[in-house]
């Protein structure tokens, strides 16, 4: 009988890219592909048994070109229309034995480091679920209808979600599938309507998403500082 892998990964790139205004996924970063980063990550990952990436429609021979030089990416499907849709069909890609845990990840978080991948593998082993996270730094205000701020909020516990988010297999893909209705953002935000918890896991050494072209060159300049 086969034994389960305990890691796998689905990384979600079917975006439109519509904040950016043209493709973040391949656009050059130290003169390769966004996306490329991304996946060196989880290929150079210990703990990462194997990958499935999630692309457009249009673009599953593209991106199998990209991911040929990384032997753990072992499918390249296409998404669907929402978030989840592309995340449930990632999932449905592996077959028996399923894994244990799925790190579920945003292609466009190029700068993810593998150490910090199997730091958030070892929180979910231990609490069940656990992400990637920043806490709040900004002030906060919630604003009205005019745009006008109404109130202060609080940001002491406040963080914001990064990926990767590592579950439990089977009870994120049994969460998805019975998911009622699109606007649930994260994998984190599943788990906490059927009661459950991740632990949050720090990651000051940088892992935002691009999404404005502002954000090119910072990743670039992240990108150099660690190479250097």
């Amino acid at each position: 009988m086969s034994v389960p892998p305990n890691l796998v990964a689905v990384i979600v790139a079917a975006g439109s890219s519509q904040r950016m205004g043209f493709d973040k996924l391949t656009v050059p970063l130290l003169g390769r592909p966004l996306i490329v980063h991304t996946l060196a990550a989880f290929q150079h990952c210990p703990d990462v048994a194997s990958a499935v990436l999630v692309c457009a429609a249009g673009r599953v021979g593209e991106f199998q070109a990209l991911a040929a030089e990384f032997p753990k990416v072992t499918h390249v499907v296409p998404g669907g229309k929402e978030r989840f849709d592309s995340v449930r069909l990632g999932l449905e890609t592996f077959t028996s034995p399923l894994p244990d845990f799925v790190a579920v990840h945003d292609g466009a978080r190029p700068l993810i480091l593998p150490e910090t991948i199997s730091r958030c593998y070892q929180e979910a082993k231990t609490f069940g679920a656990a992400v990637c996270a920043e806490p709040e730094t900004d002030t906060l205000h919630r604003v009205d209808a005019g745009r006008c701020t109404v109130e202060n909020v609080p940001r002491q516990n406040l963080w914001r979600m990064q990926t990767p988010q590592i579950t439990g297999f089977s009870r994120l893909l049994s969460l998805i599938r019975d998911l009622p209705e699109a606007g649930v953002t994260d994998e984190v935000s599943v788990l906490m309507r059927a009661g459950g918890r991740a632990r949050v896991v720090e990651t000051p050494e940088g892992n935002f998403k691009v999404t404005y072209p502002r954000d090119i060159p910072l990743a670039e300049h992240v990108l150099k500082t660690r190479t250097s």
